[in-house]
């Protein structure tokens, strides 16, 4: 048999992937909300029982972050999400409006291409496993090939525990012969319908060049701003729990602390008193330059190192117990390197004289992480209101970043896909859900006759009064007379208007207290789940 190149081998797997991932987007399509229920919760129950042997391994694996940190991460990812998203309707009929006569119908969008980044790879896939099956969807992943192995064992344990428990077969897959060439090949795949883009700006871009939908998120690169108002402590003590969270893995988490003049003697005292270390500009130029490569780029190889590993590499001394490398900067851009985002546990640290100059400095921040998130930490609700026109889609108020802008102390979902809107090139502001991979439809009645409309319009007669006159019905006078049906009324299929012999149905209506042939709202659910059911048994 003839031997073909590796990269040629990983594209004919990608497809074949392709393939048995649209077979089974079309089984599941066919799932109740019962069936995909019970799926979920036996994921869940898989995911739980091996969330410590997938921390890890990840950690193992790409030395990012801290196990005990991505035991949680993966708790976030599949308990704590199912609890979230268990009652959110993403079956068939979703919501019906009896005054507008309209059905929402909820159907699959089909196979979904998810990419993985080394930062998070276990808990993304259990995240987007869950929402794409909770949405009836099939998924195939592409790893990063620093975190391969342990992501292609969480793609295995989520898609046997799926299968277990009745989905289809290859209902999760996941790229094991990793090249660039099985990545493009995937995006281009006729049978992908949809990719959720998680990873550095390149792949993204690549995502959103496929023409394909996509679901992407841009750079995070969040100031958190202590304002003269805030209580220090407090404000400190979340900011150090969020940024030393995994090491700083989470995109959401703080990268810039910005002070006021008024309490940045305060500020700093608290930064050291829990574990933050104040660069001196000779060791902050020594870190820097391990942190980054080719300008602002940052070097794989110091993502989610603890502080004292990358002290170590520095070669510079810190105190024990040590936390978080703080550098002070006065500006933004190239020649202020810890302006830009830093997964890992270091941050920028700036002084500003009042509120202005920190929004000023915000938005500078922001434009290298625009559209994402930021913090403020104060005690005054008109700051939070000059703030909440920053371009960020996440403004969080007096929590930490990471456990903030993921949904973990806030209100927000739950997720790892946190959409930048357009501030930062993405399609989505939200955090992504099962509701962002469904597609929508309506089943509407009409409510008025379509060649009725002008004379019913009182506001088309105030503006123009004179077409309103010539342009009307010819029965116009009877029909502007008449009450219009009732928006609560029962969806009648009888023609007519209903207002007397001039627009009078065909037939007359029986002698009880609705028409014959009207449908209440129970009568049209189940009228529009046989017309599904008609449909879905047409081939394609």
């Amino acid at each position: 048999m003839q031997d073909f190149d590796f990269d040629l081998q990983s594209i004919q797997a990608a497809r074949e992937l392709a393939r048995r991932g649209k077979v089974a987007a079309n089984q599941i399509a066919e799932f109740t909300e019962e069936q995909i229920d019970r799926i979920l919760r036996h994921m869940v129950e898989v995911a739980e029982a091996n969330g410590e042997q997938l921390a890890r391994m990840a950690v193992e694996e790409t030395g990012f972050g801290v196990v005990e940190d991505k035991v949680f991460k993966n708790h976030m990812a599949s308990g704590l999400l199912y609890e979230q998203i268990r009652d959110q309707k993403t079956i068939g009929i979703i919501d019906v409006d009896e005054k507008l006569q309209t059905i929402t119908i909820a159907e699959p969008v089909g196979l979904l291409m998810g990419i993985v980044p080394s930062t998070n790879p276990t808990s993304t896939v259990l995240y987007k496993s869950l929402i794409a099956l909770k949405a009836r969807n099939s998924i195939v992943f592409s790893p990063h090939p620093a975190a391969a192995k342990c992501t292609q064992t969480a793609i295995q344990l989520m898609c046997d525990a799926a299968v277990e428990a009745g989905a289809p077969a290859n209902i999760i897959q996941g790229i094991t012969l990793s090249t660039m060439a099985a990545t493009n090949e995937l995006m281009h795949a006729p049978e992908v319908a949809m990719i959720i883009a998680t990873g550095g700006p390149g792949m993204v871009k690549a995502a959103y060049s496929s023409g394909k939908p996509a679901l992407g998120v841009g750079a995070g690169n969040s100031p958190a701003y202590i304002e003269a108002t805030a209580d220090v402590h407090a404000a400190v003590r979340r900011i150090m729990a969020s940024k030393t969270f995994d090491n700083g893995t989470i995109c959401a988490s703080e990268q810039s602390v910005i002070c006021e003049t008024c309490n940045r003697e305060a500020v700093i005292a608290e930064f050291t008193r829990q574990g933050g270390y104040f660069m001196s500009e000779d060791e902050c130029n020594k870190v820097c330059a391990l942190l980054f490569r080719n300008g602002h780029a940052m070097s794989p190889k110091f993502v989610g190192r603890s502080a004292q590993v990358i002290a170590d590499a520095a070669g510079i001394t810190v105190p024990a117990g040590t936390r978080v490398l703080i550098g002070e900067q006065h500006g933004v851009g190239d020649k202020w390197p810890l302006s830009y985002e830093k997964l890992t546990c270091v941050l920028g640290f700036y002084t500003v004289s009042n509120w202005e100059e920190a929004c000023d400095l915000s938005i500078a921040l922001l434009q290298n992480g625009i559209g994402h998130t930021m913090s403020i930490h104060t005690e005054s609700k008109d700051i939070v209101r000059k703030f909440s026109v920053k371009p960020a889609s996440r403004i969080l108020i007096n929590t930490g970043g990471t456990q903030g802008g993921t949904g973990l102390s806030t209100g927000l979902d739950i997720a790892l896909t946190l959409g930048c809107g357009t501030w930062g090139g993405s399609s989505v502001s939200e955090n992504v859900g099962p509701r962002h991979l469904i597609n929508v439809k309506r089943v509407v009645n009409g409510i008025i006759e379509p060649d009725e409309l002008v004379a019913r319009d009182e506001l088309f007669a105030k503006y123009h009064p004179e077409l309103a006159r010539t342009r009307g019905h010819k029965d116009a006078a009877c029909c502007a007379s008449a009450p219009a049906q009732a928006a609560t009324a029962p969806i009648s299929y009888s023609p007519g208007c209903g207002c007397g012999a001039a627009c009078a149905p065909v037939t007359a209506p029986a002698q009880a207290d609705k028409p014959s042939d009207a449908v209440d709202a129970d009568e049209l659910k189940r009228m529009v789940e046989e017309l599904v059911k008609a449909f879905r048994s047409i081939p394609e």
